[in-house]
């Protein structure tokens, strides 16, 4: 999906040349969380892998309406840091149902932080596209139950 589709409109430049951008109304706000010290580096920025599982987690929340069961993280189709998420920083997933096949739902996942130094104001700091597999007792994928009219 291109950064286009996103919603988004820069409204203004952060001290370090990053755009601020307005939340995207079109898509669900599916999961909001604060960064604390224990998820930083030496650096003082939040672990990537953190940022990574918390993505997994929002994603998986449109697909699960629609699986009705058990799922899996099949695949990591993209992911892209870009800007660094700061302790202290209250960080927005929203995300939207991209496709969905006979047993899979592919999800694209964007992440807003709003730095505690400038709130009301937020940059885009992931984005990531994520599909699950709708799996049975066993572990083997299975139909995706038909939507409900």
């Amino acid at each position: 999906m291109s950064d286009n589709s996103s919603s988004t409109a820069s409204t203004a430049t952060s001290a370090t040349g990053a755009l601020h951008v307005e939340l995207p109304a079109d898509k669900e706000l599916v999961l909001k969380v604060i960064p604390l010290p224990a998820d930083c580096n030496a650096n003082g920025d939040i672990f990537g892998g953190w940022v990574m599982a918390h993505v997994d987690l929002a994603g998986s929340v449109l697909p699960a309406r629609r699986a009705q069961g058990r799922m899996a993280t099949v695949a990591v189709n993209q992911f892209v840091f870009k800007q660094p998420v700061r302790v202290g920083d209250l960080l927005s997933f929203y995300s939207e149902v991209t496709h969905v096949g006979r047993t899979s739902i592919t999800v694209n996942v964007e992440v807003y932080a709003e730095r505690i130094r400038t709130q009301g104001r937020y940059l885009k700091v992931t984005e990531a596209s994520v599909t699950y597999v709708a799996i049975d007792d066993q572990g083997r994928p299975r139909p995706l139950p038909q939507p409900v009219a």
